[in-house]
């Protein structure tokens, strides 16, 4: 067993095989540094929502997961410590390059627009708001930074980088893949903004679906009800101890403040609504469904 990978909030280990061992905790980060502060509930939600997406976007892309239950698992991630938060996967060779949609003006495209009118090489109308629909779903490359801030790149960058027709495909894939997710979500009251995938190839060179899909970790949620234009929404997302943060005066330098119990109360139920609406499942029942 070898740790490949020890991110802000998952570990990933080579078990051999071609299969990985990816364990989410309930660690959160925020402007790229971990807080001291851990989230109860937060990996499990994370893993049992991917899981979920991962069994009904199949129709889109495969993907690399290959069990949740613990009967399946490696001894090592067997027992309570590891109950809804551990995925067996097919080991993949990752694209360098985030899959970003965005359905809504938000984040760093709503800082692009400001600046230039255009997000990732998107001319847009010049007269929209924070958090207005847009026309339609558009694909928003990045680039994939080992330390700092991820930056939005064109879709002819990613062109020069995997060649067209890859290019074409995962753009393809990825405005599929949030078309499917955006309208599942929107059955059940949520808003999905926008959110990243990561795709890779497997051993055979098919591209195949990795990492996470459709959480509130990679993605922006926003209630139906409360939703107006013109300001940044109620979310089910880090948006709500990205605020806390801000309002603390913190200058988004380590060390990152530790976070009150009611800003932890709160960030858990969020991550725990968003399961429960999107699966129609109690996080409880997903934790039990693994083992």
């Amino acid at each position: 067993m070898t740790v490949l990978v020890r991110g802000k909030v998952r570990e990933v280990h080579d078990v051999g095989n071609d299969r990985l061992v990816i364990v989410t905790s309930d660690r959160i980060s925020a402007y790229d540094v971990v807080l001291p502060t851990l989230i109860p509930g937060k990996g499990q939600a994370l893993t049992g929502l991917a899981a979920h997406w991962f069994g009904t976007t199949t129709s889109v892309v495969a993907n690399h997961l290959i069990s949740v239950r613990e009967p399946d698992l490696p001894a090592q991630w067997q027992g309570p410590t590891f109950a809804g938060r551990t995925m067996l996967v097919r080991k993949l060779e990752m694209l360098p390059v985030e899959c970003v949609v965005r359905g809504y003006l938000a984040g760093s495209g709503w800082r692009d627009y400001q600046e230039t009118g255009s997000v990732c090489g998107y001319a847009l109308a010049p007269d929209l708001r924070l958090a207005d629909a847009l026309p339609e779903p558009i694909f928003t490359p990045a680039t994939k930074a080992s330390e700092g801030h991820d930056e939005n790149i064109g879709r002819s960058e990613v062109a020069d980088l995997l060649g067209p027709d890859v290019a074409a495909e995962i753009e393809r894939i990825s405005l599929a893949l949030y078309r499917l997710a955006a309208s599942a979500c929107l059955d059940v009251g949520i808003i999905l903004a926008d959110t990243k995938f990561e795709i890779g190839r497997d051993a055979n060179g098919h591209l195949v679906l990795g990492d996470e899909a459709v959480t509130p970790d990679s993605s922006r949620f926003w209630p139906v009800d409360g939703y107006e234009p013109g300001a940044n929404p109620p979310s089910f997302d880090k948006q709500f101890v990205r605020d806390w943060l801000d309002a603390s005066g913190w200058d988004h330098h380590p060390p990152a403040p530790s976070l009150p119990p009611e800003i932890v109360s709160g960030t858990s139920a969020r991550y725990r609504e968003a399961y429960h609406r999107i699966t129609g499942r109690t996080l409880e029942s997903w934790i039990e469904e693994t083992r």
